[in-house]
């Protein structure tokens, strides 16, 4: 029986599939046989001819004769009643999660008294007829709470109404995986959603997750740039969707330059990554820009104690285009400027600091493909100034002191990317085209107002195309083919006769007063996966590569690469790869105009080996185990101490910068992805980074005894590193989570520290410091910390506020960053050496409220 019929209606349910409901019988009013002889006049009596006839049969025929007669004759109509109005009205609406607006395609509808259940459509929209009068409708959905409405439905009249249901979970733990290829490399670790969102300690940065993978060390633990097997940091690439990053945090340890909303999945290549990225001995981290959500109009605004930032997505479905902005600003400069100078001393130079940054995309279809233009940029300004001084020059009556004075450093970047999609050739083309502007500078100035009277930055512009396309060879093969152009124009800018804080004067005949560099990198690759059997999947490729600083110098490298994965049995995986890897000189961050101007002094190049094996035990769990050894052939790694002499010296080293090393290490993984209400991992890293170097040794009397050449630690090396993450959400909204991060302490090398000593005495028996061989060097502390995440999300009408605290070092733990030799008084003429650790507890407490429209 339908809802309709079964309250007494005539209409039925004019929209939604009907589930459970059984097909009435179709029932008509009782009729009465008087009611259908009303309006007939009785038979006249027979007097002849038939009558005569009928009156001389006998009685009992006769009877049958007459009755005979009166069906067969015609009479008038049935007796019809007027048709009665109907007494129905409709109750129209939606059915959505509360907060998200999410349709509830898979909600069920039912009206009390009616076992008929009706399911709304694939936008949650639905339709009842119902008699005038109140009813009850209970609305279920998997994962929300069922919830009753009262609804009064006037005769031929329409109820507008929306449905929301709470969620049982506010955001819960789902991983949805849109197109998610199949593992080709040797090690990938794709992190999706939450995972890179609500890593306790990570501030919400997806970017910043990879500081707790396995493989990772750190310049100070839970900030900074990755260190991935033993690599600089400048070995390491960032990208966004095939667009390399030129700088990753605001201020070298703050937030990510791009927002979280516009990332939705992280994959980190430590070793032997696909043969598409060139031009880089370390790890990959490609951060994946989540795809335009076209079903409705989204938006997110986040406020915490440093800085605010938006976003907004804005589909149209008449024309096929998303478009997506969104910004940052920070506060931080007015908050660390009344931090720092409300605990300076009296006197003291001011500090100022500020960033920014921005995102926005446009996606539009064209016929079979798609256009993406993704423009980004980010900004940091770090300054001190020092105090106003009043009064007069001495010895120049009337002419005043100069005012405040003071400078610091910017870092600026800009990217503009146009990327095409579209099927050609039965496979898929990508083409690229990105333009950019870099700028890395010191600059000092003088006011109030202030006025810049003084700079040395380094500025870049760049022009860069890639084409990719892809496609199978029948059901075991694919081939992907490529390549990538980039043109870039270096410039060392350095004006004003004043010097930045803390620098000396820059002379007219400086070399780096001149424009630097102009640079071309281009390269083309290709690559075949093939599948001999279900259980093999063979990855060879090359690469070939061509880097010129147009007018002086043309170095070429040639780069084979293989991974093969073998699947023994259905949950677990052999897997090893190989390859050759080249770059250009790095020093400890990636610098505009470095990187071209670096190739006169030749291409860095290694080796990684990879083997590995990979275990399901559950479709929940995965663990893993790999191993690598990453020969340096050859190495130049310029420290800022040494890219400063060679600025000193016009360009020209002092002796070859080339150097040579190895790096080996095992990796152990367990994680539990996401979903089930909860994530995550645990990772154990085995770390060993050497280089060969020329050290210099002294005696006890602290004279250079002279130079020679020794296998060390190098400087970013941590042989042990433990991390442990989990995030659980509960009930009514919360989620709590912990990290767990262990590491033993980097070697003295006097590049990221102080120069280390050792005690000696002089020549009249008194305590002394001297300096100590690199190669005898100790090293700092090891050191753990605990990170702590909660939050609690309400899901309003059309909003999901979420307010969290995210704190890193919990356990205020101290890191020790250098040692300082110093000596103390001991006595009359007498003291005593002291070392001293220096370090202090690194605690950022993050409060933040986050609005998800």
């Amino acid at each position: 029986m339908s809802v309709s019929k079964a309250l007494g209606g005539s209409g039925g349910i004019l929209r939604g599939k009907r589930t459970g409901a059984r097909k009435a019988d179709r029932k008509s009013r009782d009729e009465s046989p008087d009611e259908g002889l009303a309006g007939s006049e009785p038979p006249p009596r027979c007097s002849g001819g038939p009558e005569g006839f009928m009156s001389r049969l006998p009685l009992h025929l006769a009877r049958w004769a007459f009755t005979l007669g009166l069906l067969l004759a015609p009479h008038a109509p049935l007796a019809q009643a007027p048709p009665e109005a109907p007494r129905e009205g409709q109750v129209r609406g939606t059915v959505r999660a509360r907060g998200t607006r999410r349709p509830l395609a898979d909600a069920a509808l039912q009206v009390s008294g009616v076992s008929e259940v009706v399911r709304p459509d694939a936008e949650g929209r639905f339709v009842l007829q119902l008699p005038a009068g109140t009813h009850s409708i209970e609305v279920r959905a998997p994962g929300h709470k069922p919830t009753t409405f009262l609804e009064t439905v006037s005769q031929g009249q329409q109820v507008e109404v929306i449905y929301r249901l709470d969620p049982l979970k506010v955001s819960p733990y789902e991983t949805v995986v849109r197109e998610d290829r199949p593992r080709t490399e040797v090690t990938r670790i794709r992190l999706h959603a939450q995972e890179v969102r609500e890593v306790p300690g990570t501030q919400g940065d997806p970017f910043r997750v990879i500081m707790v993978m396995p493989g990772v060390a750190s310049l100070a633990s839970g900030l900074g740039y990755p260190v991935v097997r033993g690599s600089q940091p400048a070995s390491t690439g960032f990208f966004v969707d095939g667009v390399r990053l030129p700088m990753l945090y605001h201020l070298m340890l703050g937030p990510a330059v791009v927002q979280p909303e516009f990332i939705d999945a992280i994959d980190f290549f430590p070793g032997t990554p696909p043969v598409q990225y060139g031009r880089l001995l370390g790890g990959i981290v490609e951060g994946r820009v989540s795809r335009p959500r076209e079903d409705r109009v989204h938006a997110s605004a986040t406020l915490d104690l440093i800085n605010s930032a938006a976003f907004l997505e804005v589909p149209f479905a008449s024309t096929g285009t998303s478009i997506s902005v969104g910004g940052r600003m920070s506060y931080t400069g007015l908050l660390s400027s009344l931090l720092v100078n409300s605990l300076s001393k009296p006197g003291s130079n001011a500090v100022g600091a500020e960033f920014w940054d921005y995102q926005a995309r446009v996606d539009q279809k064209v016929g079979q493909g798609r256009l993406r233009l993704l423009a980004l940029g980010s900004s940091d300004v770090l300054a001190s100034y020092a105090p106003e001084e009043e009064g007069e020059i001495p010895g120049m009556p009337g002419m005043p002191k100069d005012p405040t004075n003071g400078g610091g450093g910017i870092t600026r970047f800009h990217r503009m990317d146009l990327r095409g999609l579209h099927p050609l050739a039965d496979g898929e083309l990508e083409v690229g085209l990105t333009a950019g502007i870099d700028t890395v500078g010191i600059f000092s100035e003088r006011g109030p107002p202030r006025v810049r009277i003084g700079e040395f930055t380094l500025r870049q512009k760049s022009l860069a195309g890639r084409l990719r396309w892809k496609r199978e060879l029948g059901s075991t093969m694919q081939l992907t083919v490529g390549a990538d152009v980039e043109q870039r124009r270096g410039t060392v800018v350095a004006t004003g006769s004043e010097a930045p804080a803390g620098s000396q004067y820059f002379s007219e005949d400086d070399p780096l007063t001149r424009p630097t560099s102009d640079a071309r990198t281009s390269g083309a690759y290709v690559e075949l996966q093939w599948s001999p059997s279900p259980r093999w999947k063979v990855v060879p490729g090359v690469r070939a590569d061509v880097y010129q600083l147009l007018g002086e110098v043309t170095r070429t490298a040639l780069e084979p690469r293989l991974t093969v994965r073998h699947a023994l049995t259905e949950a677990v995986v052999l897997k090893g790869g190989a390859g050759l890897f080249h770059q250009p000189p790095t020093v400890l961050l990636q610098l505009p105009v470095m990187e071209a101007s670096g190739l006169r002094f030749g291409l860095q190049e290694g080796l990684q080996f990879d083997l590995g094996a990979e275990w399901r035990p559950h479709p929940a769990w995965e663990l893993s185990a790999d191993a690598f050894y990453n020969p340096l052939r050859r190495t130049v790694e310029f420290s800022l101490q040494q890219l400063l002499d060679l600025r000193r010296r016009g360009g020209v080293a002092a002796s070859d910068p080339a150097g040579s090393g190895h790096a080996y290490g095992l990796e152990l993984m367990a994680r539990h992805a996401l979903g089930g209400d909860w994530f995550g991992w645990a990772s154990y890293s085995f770390l060993q980074s050497r280089r060969r170097v020329r050290i210099e040794r002294y005696d006890d009397q602290n004279q250079l005894l002279g130079t020679d050449h020794a296998t060390v630690p190098f400087a970013f090396e941590q042989a042990h590193v433990f991390n442990a993450a989990l995030s659980r959400k509960f009930g009514n909204g919360y989620t709590v989570g912990a990290v767990v991060h262990f590491n033993t302490g980097r070697p003295e090398t006097g590049e990221l520290t102080p120069q280390p000593m050792r005690a000696s005495q002089d020549s009249e028996g008194n305590p002394q410091w001297v300096r100590q061989e690199r190669s005898q060097a100790g090293r700092l502390p090891s050191f753990w910390r605990v990170d702590l995440r909660a939050a609690k999300a309400w899901a309003l009408d059309d909003l999901v506020l979420e307010a969290s605290l995210d704190l890193l070092n919990a356990s205020f733990q101290t890191e020790v960053l250098f040692y300082e030799y110093t000596s103390e008084p001991a006595g009359t003429d007498k003291s005593s050496l002291v070392r001293k650790a220096r370090g202090f507890p690194i605690v950022l407490p993050m409060l933040g409220l986050k609005g998800t429209y």
